[in-house]
């Protein structure tokens, strides 16, 4: 997973990803391309990729830039700021993720993003 394209109203957004080397990532991986399309929680952009990959590792402690698989709804995320769930300025998901990816974001370009926007992962 190297690149994620939202094709949204307001314009193409691509996020350059650094993979993390852990057993979900790969799995991901070697699942691509992946297109769907966005939903939005907060200041997270979360999308349905039909993988299922494992728990392990799994985490309620995320920062901004952070791209997490989401086992219970077989879900990618990106978070860039508060979500629902957050009690401080940091994200926080509704339940364990497990981290697959670090990005360089622009929060304000991704809060633009509507639910339905276009996504590809390559």
């Amino acid at each position: 997973m190297k690149n994620i394209i939202i094709e949204s109203a307001g314009g193409k957004i691509e996020l350059k990803v650094e993979p993390l080397d852990n057993p979900t990532s790969r799995k991901i991986s070697s699942s691509l391309p992946i297109e769907s399309r966005a939903e939005t929680w907060g200041d997270e952009i979360y999308f349905d990729t039909g993988i299922a990959a494992s728990a392990s590792g799994g985490t309620l402690d995320v920062d901004v830039g952070d791209i997490a698989y989401w086992p219970e709804g077989k879900c990618l995320c990106i978070f860039f700021g508060r979500t629902p769930a957050s009690s401080g300025e940091k994200p926080a998901p509704a339940s364990e993720v497990v981290i697959v990816g670090k990005a360089r974001l622009n929060p304000e370009s991704l809060r633009r993003v509507k639910p339905g926007s276009k996504i590809r992962v390559s």
